[in-house]
C-alpha cells in the first residue's frame, strides 16, 4: 500500500473513529532508517536503481537525461 492510498483511506474512515484507530495501528507506513525505501530519486521520486555517488541522488533513468548537463561524458 502506498502513502497515497493510506491517505485516501482516511476520508472513508472519518465517520468510524474506532475502526480508524485500528487501521492506523496496523497499516501506517514505518519510518525507515536503511534500505531501498529511504533512497528516493530527487527528480522523479522513484525508489529503484538509485545513484547516490557524487551526491547526485537520482535514478538511472533521470541520470541518462541529465548526465551531459552535469558534466559526464559517454565513452565507447
Amino acid at each position: 500500500m502506498t502513502t497515497k492510498d493510506w491517505k485516501k483511506a482516511f476520508k472513508q474512515l472519518k465517520s468510524k473513529p474506532a475502526v480508524m484507530k485500528k487501521y492506523i495501528k496496523h497499516n501506517a507506513p514505518r519510518e525507515r532508517s536503511t534500505g531501498v525505501a529511504l533512497q528516493k530519486c530527487q527528480r522523479c521520486g522513484k525508489f529503484g536503481s538509485h545513484i547516490s555517488k557524487y551526491g547526485l541522488h537520482v535514478c538511472r533513468y533521470c541520470f541518462r537525461e541529465i548526465a551531459t548537463k552535469v558534466g559526464f561524458k559517454k565513452y565507447s
